[in-house]
């Protein structure tokens, strides 16, 4: 477990091979300014070695160039995808001045947020993957409350009831000791359990 906590937000990743292999073909990034906290996964098709390396041009990406738009760093990332296998990836960016959220994803790398302990927002990524080829980016923008919870994981993460099982987690450490124990051997896992705490 990776736990990254300031003043802002309180952040734990799990991330797991699939049982057989050595590395895991997802990556994930974490980092904060005086202003923001960015995320990401990245879900190299197939998994493995090969998997892997599409999956760590993002990080790369992101250390590099954190301050720019979401479409802006989802199309640098898509460009070093040529002759890779390809990878799905979701960023995040939480605004300590606004209260947002935005968020951005290609493929099948899923948010949850629960806002005010109620209401369950489901952002819709864009199919398909990241693979060199022209996308169509669509960052989306939500406002958050003090308390409200954010969930991002890759597609080797089950989730039964992601809303049940965020409600009954009164902060990031609980939904992620709630959710570690449904990743499953039979596939890589990544994912981000954050509590957004003023």
């Amino acid at each position: 477990m990776q736990k990254f906590i300031n003043e802002y937000v309180e952040a734990y990743v799990y991330n797991a091979a699939k049982q057989g292999n050595n590395e895991s073909g997802d990556m994930y990034f974490l980092h904060s300014e005086k202003d923001y906290f960015i995320c990401a996964i990245a879900d190299g098709l197939g998994n493995g070695v090969v998997a892997r390396q599409s999956a760590e041009v993002i990080p790369k990406i992101l250390e590099q160039y954190h301050h720019e738009s979401l479409d802006d760093l989802m199309n640098r990332c898509n460009e070093l995808m040529v002759q890779k296998r390809g990878a799905a990836v979701a960023i995040v960016r939480v605004n300590y001045v606004e209260s947002t959220i935005e968020y951005n994803c290609i493929g099948n790398v899923r948010m949850y947020i629960l806002h005010g302990r109620e209401k369950m927002i489901y952002p819709l990524p864009v199919m398909g993957f990241l693979s060199g080829k022209p996308q169509k980016m669509n960052t989306q923008k939500y406002n958050y409350d003090i308390g409200d919870l954010f969930f991002l994981h890759s597609d080797g993460v089950l989730l039964k009831s992601p809303k049940a099982t965020m409600k009954q987690s009164s902060n990031a450490l609980e939904l992620y000791n709630y959710v570690k124990d449904s990743a499953t051997a039979g596939d890589d896992a990544t994912f981000i359990a954050c509590s957004l705490l003023q």
